[in-house]
This record gives C-alpha cells, structure tokens and sequence, in this order.
C-alpha cells in the first residue's frame, strides 16, 4: 500500500511537504508519481521521479515551485511544495507510475490522498 501525507492549510505563499511511504513492498523498482485533484476538475499530474531518482519531471502549473525527491533506504518519496497558490488547493495523492518517451502517468498502485489546501 502507499500512503500519502503532510497535508494541510497553509495560506498563500507557504509550504508543505507532503510524503509518500510504502508498505508491503519497495518502491525502489518503481517510478512514483505525484497527483492531484480538485473539486470539479480532472485529476492531473504534478510531478514524477524516476525510479533510481536521477530523472523528476514537473507539471508547468508547478515548475519552480515543487521539488520531487526520493529516498530508497527510507522507502519513501516526498514532494516539497513551495510558494503555494490557492489553485494548488486539492486531494494530492502518490502511486507508482510509467515513464515513456511521450511522458508519464499513473501505474496500477495508489495511495490514499492527502488534503491540501491553500488559503487566507
């Protein structure tokens, strides 16, 4: 299973760190993904890492924002998110994910969300 946290309400122009552990398996073999979904919108993308973490990939609503890094030892996968914008309000969720030329996207393993909301 995979389990998102550090969720929260932080006004605009805050932080969190929202991090992604696993259980029952290692998510060393596995690229994992950052997702998220707002009330009445699709769930898009936000950010990707590779599964050695040498490769991250960033949604352009995020780039320069939000930083994907990893930690194999830890079995865990963390999302610093920065400079916070009241559209980055939204269920954030991890799962594993594919990597490919044309880009990448959920695999088959999702964790629960974790809510964020970014507020005044």
């Amino acid at each position: 299973q995979l389990q998102a946290s550090g969720g929260g309400l932080v006004q605009p122009g805050g932080s969190l760190r929202l991090s992604c552990t696993a259980s029952g398996f290692t998510l060393d073999y596995f690229a994992i993904g950052w997702f998220r979904q707002a009330p009445g919108k699709e769930r898009e993308g936000v950010s990707c890492i590779s599964s050695s973490g040498s490769s991250t990939y960033y949604a352009d609503s995020v780039k320069g924002r939000f930083t994907i890094s990893r930690d194999n030892a830890k079995n865990t996968v963390a999302l610093q998110m920065n400079s916070l914008k009241p559209e980055d309000t939204a269920v954030y969720y991890c799962a594993t994910a594919w990597l490919g030329p044309m880009g990448w996207g959920p695999g088959g393993y999702w964790g629960q969300g974790t809510q964020v909301t970014v507020s005044s």
